[in-house]
Parts: structure tokens; C-alpha cells; sequence
């Protein structure tokens, strides 16, 4: 195995371990729900969909996919000690995302009577902690592990509306396919750009995400009420949540994205764009990703987040002012790209999406 010896933050697995503890704007927390309303869930408005797509998630398509070569044997000792930090980071995110599904969708199959959400979320755990698992094997590979047992016990957990869970999470994984398919046809391009083998495993990886992705879909479209009338307000700010948070934290690690070959900026653009039309197969109402103004109040929440790091590198009074004065400017910017026009959208047939490849 790889002798590489993992740069400061994460010098050592208890160390990775406590920074997925973290619960930061940009980290993936942990949540908890209301058990008893997911049990009253109903799916016989669309039954014909939702039975094809459980029997997809038993039939297990990539039960044989997430099983490391002889590639992951390589030594990657020579790997530039910047790029290492900046990959760490995204596979240390990247374990505490999945595993955070996974702790979620196997409580719901616990909490829960309704068959057809235990068996749904049963399949939807399983996948979330083959991913996980594979992840922190690599993470392994750099002796930086993340203890995912001690994170299960103390990590904290956020409480959201069973409907919270809907948005936040279908968008999570249709966001999370975006990025994946990106990276992997970016790869494709410019295979002298690959540094590590982790990155030919994503194409069919991001199947799991967008089959995932599908059955909150049809989880809200068989349950209209949760896309009607008020919601219609907590879609558009889930969708500018997500979208937000990514653009700040990916131009965070913009050395990471030169190094895959993409200006950050072009990436964030193309996989905030996919899945806003994607979005459109469940969502009433989406985002105006044409509209430039939305773009500079993305770029304003990076550039006030740089500056809030530096006020509080700098410490004392006028450094914590400066950091308050900054994290209102940026509510404020949130404010502002809430209330651009959004795009009404007129729900599709009743059909499955297939993946954009």
C-alpha cells in the first residue's frame, strides 16, 4: 500500500475525524426527522414508477462495481503535498456526505411500519455505505481515515421537517450526479489529468446518485402537498442553499479543480446548470441560472467567506467586527439572490428521468 503521509490538517485518522465532526455553514451535517410523519407516506399515485424503481434498487446494479484493483496499490508519495491537503479535504467531505445518508435512510427503515418506505430507504442505506466505505478505504491509503463509528456517536444531529429532508436531499444527489459525471467526462478528455484511480469508478457511482435522486422524486410527486403553496418559497431557498453553499465551497479548493483540469468557475457554472434542469422534473419552480446578477452574489458569498477566514485569523475586537460585518453582508447577499425572479416551471409527464450522459 501507499506510504503517503497526509499534510496538516490531517495529520493522523483522529484528526480527519474531528473535522467531519465539524458543524461549519460548508460541512454535511447529520439529520433526524419526524419518523411518524415519513410512515404516513403514500406512493399509489404513481405506484407503476414507484414499483419499477424499487425492483432497479433490488435488482443492486452496482453490488459489484465498488471493489478496489490493483490501481489503489500505487504509491502516491510523489503526489504534490498542496494537491494531497486539497484532496483529503474533498474525500473527507465527501465520506461525512454519503455516510450522513446513510445514517439517515437506515434510521428511517428502523423508525418506520410503511413497507414500501422501509424497503426503499433499506436500498438507499446500503448504497450510501458502500460509498462511504469506499471512500474511507482510500482515505486509508492516506492514514487519515475517518472514524465513521465514533462520528455516528459524536456528531451533531439537525432535526428537519420530513419535507426538508425531500429538497435538501433529492438535490443532494442530483447535485451530487452532476459533479460526478463532470469529473468523470472531464477525465475522459484528459486522462493525464487523473492522479488518482478513485475517479474511474464515478460513472456508474453517479447512477446511484441519480437513481436515488428519482425515488424523491416520485416520493413528492405521489405526495403533491409538499409541492404546492407555501413550499413552493422553501424550494427556491433549498435550491439557492445548495447551489450557494457549492460555489463557495468548491472556488475554497480552486487549486484542487486546476490540478482535475477544470477552471472552477466553468465547473460550478455547468453542474449548478444541469441540476436546476434536472430539478425541473419535480420541482415547480427553479432557479434563474441565466441571470448574471445571481452569479456575482454567488461570487460576493465566496470573496466575504475568504474575508471572514481572515478576520478571524486576525483576531482581537476589529477582526471579530469585521467577521460579524461580513457574515451580514452575506444573509444579506443570500437575501438578494432569493428574491431575483425565479423560473415557474410546469411539471413533466408522469415519467422517469434517465441520466444525462
Amino acid at each position: 500500500m501507499t506510504t503517503a503521509i497526509a499534510p496538516q490538517p490531517y495529520a493522523a485518522p483522529n484528526e480527519a475525524t474531528q473535522f467531519a465532526q465539524q458543524d461549519a455553514t460548508l460541512t454535511p451535517r447529520f439529520y433526524t426527522t419526524d419518523f411518524a410523519e415519513l410512515d404516513r407516506l403514500q406512493v399509489d399515485r404513481h405506484r407503476a414508477l414507484w414499483d419499477e424503481l424499487v425492483a432497479e434498487f433490488r435488482s443492486d446494479p452496482n453490488k459489484d462495481h465498488f471493489k478496489r484493483t490493483a490501481e489503489f496499490d500505487a504509491d502516491f508519495s510523489d503526489m504534490d503535498p498542496a494537491l494531497r491537503a486539497q484532496f483529503i479535504d474533498f474525500l473527507v467531505s465527501s465520506v461525512t456526505a454519503e455516510f450522513s445518508g446513510c445514517i439517515l435512510y437506515a434510521e428511517i427503515k428502523k423508525r418506520v411500519t410503511n413497507p414500501d418506505v422501509r424497503e426503499l430507504f433499506g436500498f438507499m442505506s446500503r448504497d450510501e455505505g458502500r460509498h462511504a466505505g469506499f471512500i474511507n478505504n482510500t482515505l486509508k491509503d492516506f492514514r487519515v481515515a475517518v472514524d465513521l463509528s465514533f462520528l455516528t456517536r459524536a456528531k451533531k444531529y439537525t432535526y428537519f421537517k420530513p419535507k426538508f429532508i425531500y429538497y435538501a436531499t433529492y438535490l443532494s444527489e442530483k447535485i451530487g450526479y452532476a459533479r460526478y459525471i463532470h469529473i468523470y467526462r472531464n477525465f475522459e478528455r484528459q486522462p493525464d489529468k487523473r492522479f488518482h484511480p478513485i475517479f474511474k469508478w464515478f460513472r456508474e457511482w453517479c447512477n446511484d446518485e441519480f437513481r436515488h435522486g428519482e425515488a424523491f422524486a416520485v416520493l413528492m410527486r405521489a405526495n403533491p402537498e409538499t409541492l404546492s403553496g407555501i413550499n413552493k418559497y422553501w424550494i427556491r431557498f433549498f435550491l439557492l442553499a445548495v447551489f450557494a453553499t457549492m460555489y463557495v465551497r468548491d472556488h475554497l479548493r480552486r487549486p484542487f479543480f486546476e490540478a482535475l483540469g477544470w477552471d472552477v468557475d466553468d465547473f460550478d457554472r455547468r453542474v449548478i446548470r444541469l441540476t436546476n434542469e434536472i430539478s425541473r422534473q419535480v420541482f415547480p419552480v427553479v432557479v434563474d441560472t441565466e441571470n448574471e446578477k445571481l452569479w456575482a452574489l454567488f461570487e460576493r458569498l465566496y470573496r466575504n467567506t475568504v474575508a471572514i477566514e481572515a478576520a478571524e485569523r486576525a483576531g482581537g475586537i476589529g477582526g471579530r467586527l469585521r467577521a460579524a460585518a461580513l457574515r451580514l453582508d452575506c444573509g444579506v447577499t443570500f437575501l438578494r439572490a432569493y428574491f431575483q425572479r425565479p423560473v415557474e416551471n410546469a411539471l413533466p409527464a408522469d415519467v422517469r428521468m434517465q441520466p444525462v450522459w
